[in-house]
């Protein structure tokens, strides 16, 4: 029976040595969230957010925009963020109206502020091995999650299931980078099982309820659940058909409380690093 990478305890534990350090600061770190239009999801996503930062002592101010706003008036007010010294990170939350481009918005924040890494500057500094101002927070996460189980990436086999530029891109480049052998499958990827059985460690970031069965995972692989779907009954599940592969993992994310913990946990370690980083701590 695998063991359960807890997310949860893992990110209580980083997150309480943060808000450690937050305490004794003589200004706080502040952590700007734009949000455009009423996407109940996306709301539901800030709002978790705003409460964590507050938690732990991070300034946090959200900017609630109509969804039928002109382009340049968010440029505007992202250029605003950039040049206010008292911002430290700053989040645009997507998904954004199809009037907007996401990528045009994106590339706005300056790479110093961009606590999501999702700027070309900060992904192509991954992509060439070297190190951004912070790294994408799902797959930071997911890397510490690892190495707080002491599970090693050097020359291990990674098959990671999803090609999204949140997960599955930047998390193939970092764990290149920690000297894994790494393969990226997706939808269009053919015999995926045959794939999937070749891996040390599968991660499954496909967002498809119970595409991830036993017959596709390598007896004693480490499995990480990156899924947030909802099955036929409403409730919450992951991509790994989690009571099946349980049964031959040596480690596994369960969902909730796997890699969902972590992520939030990255955003608020990011937002104290760009503080950091912004007041040469």
């Amino acid at each position: 029976m695998a063991k359960l990478l807890d997310g949860k305890i893992v990110s209580k534990e980083i997150l309480d040595n943060l808000a450690d350090e937050i305490l004794f600061l003589d200004k706080k770190p502040c952590l700007a969230v734009i949000i455009v239009g009423e996407d109940p999801a996306s709301k539901i996503y800030v709002n978790l957010k705003k409460k964590k930062a507050l938690e732990l002592g991070i300034n946090s101010i959200v900017i609630e925009m109509p969804s039928n706003i002109a382009p340049a008036q968010l440029l505007n007010k992202i250029d605003e963020l950039n040049k206010d010294e008292k911002v430290n990170g700053i989040l645009v939350q997507l998904p954004l109206p199809k009037h907007i481009n996401k990528d045009l918005v994106l590339e706005k924040i300056c790479p110093t502020k961009d606590v999501d890494c999702f700027h070309p500057y900060n992904i192509g500094k991954i992509a060439t091995g070297n190190k951004p101002y912070v790294y994408p927070c799902t797959p930071k996460g997911i890397i510490r999650l690892l190495e707080y189980y002491d599970i090693k990436l050097e020359g291990k086999n990674v098959v990671i299931v999803g090609r999204s530029n949140i997960v599955g891109r930047p998390l193939s480049q970092m764990m290149l980078n920690e000297n894994a052998t790494v393969t990226v499958c997706h939808s269009r990827t053919k015999k995926l099982s045959e794939i999937t059985k070749q891996a040390d460690i599968l991660v499954s970031a496909a967002g498809k309820s119970g595409l991830i069965k036993k017959d596709m995972v390598k007896e004693g692989a480490v499995v990480v659940d990156v899924g947030m779907n909802r099955n036929e009954n409403g409730k919450l599940c992951g991509d790994v058909d989690f009571e099946e592969v349980e049964t031959i993992a040596s480690y596994i994310t369960p969902v909730p409380g796997g890699v969902g913990p972590m992520t939030i946990c990255s955003l608020m370690v990011n937002t104290y690093d760009l503080f950091n980083l912004q007041n040469r701590i």
